[in-house]
């Protein structure tokens, strides 16, 4: 199935400036993550942020926030978002069934939030080059779970050109030069 903006939110996971440095790979997952979030705010997909134990881990990377705007961002000590009820709350009221899911760490909070969204009956896709673990070990297994449970496992190119749909649109002029 097409991942569709009209139908999709994207959200962060705890991409907090005490947890991203210690990941694999931090410059890749933080670029993707802030490309994705661009071409979701110029399409028109809501864009949630968390943070987990914020006085511990720290506020959101700050270029993550600065593309995220006035994006909402939640606070959360449960490792599944969906166990936070403002979050599960605002993410219901949005009335749409496709979510994108990038952040850390892949095998904690990504793979505990993908397991609860399909439970609770969400199309889940977790863009695996902005999203990452301190471990190749954990980051695998986390995707190799996910994919065996039904979510897709894409890359961030894949979602925007996905949400595009088709060149020569001003949305797609837009976003071209974030990608090459």
């Amino acid at each position: 199935m097409l991942i569709r903006s009209k139908d999709c939110i994207l959200v962060v996971i705890d991409m907090q400036q005490r947890l991203v440095p210690a990941m694999l790979a931090p410059a890749r997952t933080l670029k993707n993550a802030t490309m994705l979030i661009e071409t979701a705010r110029e399409m028109d997909v809501p864009v949630l942020l968390t943070e987990q134990y914020p006085k511990g881990l720290g506020p959101t990377m700050p270029e993550i926030s600065q593309a995220a705007g006035d994006s909402p961002v939640f606070e959360k000590m449960h490792f599944s978002c969906m166990e936070d009820p403002e979050f599960s709350a605002h993410l219901k009221s949005l009335g749409r069934n496709q979510i994108v899911l990038a952040g850390m760490e892949a095998h904690i909070c990504v793979v505990q939030t993908a397991a609860s969204l399909l439970e609770a009956g969400y199309e889940v896709f977790v863009a695996s080059d902005a999203t990452a673990s301190r471990t190749q070990d954990s980051e695998q297994a986390c995707l190799h779970r996910l994919s065996a449970a039904g979510v897709g496992i894409v890359t961030s190119e894949m979602v925007v050109f996905e949400w595009l749909g088709k060149a020569g649109t001003a949305a797609f002029k837009k976003i071209l030069p974030k990608i090459k």
